[in-house]
């Protein structure tokens, strides 16, 4: 459930190698907004918030220190979806930008029409129409 005031309750957090340069492609590229964005006096991206829609993406550094840092040392890319209202015009942003398009927009049997593309780290971001709703 999202908060009273309209926050979403599910924040999908990444970590990358060069967190700087993944900020630069998913807002320039794949069309994000930059909320804000904590740095230690060394540059390593602490923490970083990025909006896309009424929801956001939390990203960070790669060996930054602390628990997440740690226990995600190991993990694999992410993959995650992201409604947009027009794929179309998303899509070719991000093919101007350069940006690694796994699948092009394509209609869904379900009903959305959605791309595929990959960042610069291997993680996969879904662009695509279908909103369900969640009744709880």
């Amino acid at each position: 459930m999202a908060a009273a005031d309209g926050r979403p309750s599910i924040y999908p957090t990444v970590l990358y190698a060069d967190a700087k340069a993944a900020i630069g492609q998913l807002t320039e590229a794949l069309g994000f907004t930059e909320l804000t964005v904590y740095e230690s006096e060394d540059g390593t991206v602490l923490h970083a918030e990025l909006a896309q829609g009424n929801g956001a993406v939390m990203l960070g550094s790669k060996g930054r220190g602390g628990v997440f840092d740690a226990v995600m040392k190991d993990a694999g890319p992410a993959g995650v979806y992201i409604v947009v209202d027009d794929v179309d015009a998303h899509h070719q942003r991000a093919v101007e930008h350069g940006v690694e398009i796994l699948m092009p927009p394509t209609d869904q049997d379900y009903g959305s029409r959605d791309y595929m593309a990959r960042d610069a780290e291997g993680n996969v971001w879904s662009f695509g129409t279908y909103a369900p709703a969640i009744a709880l």
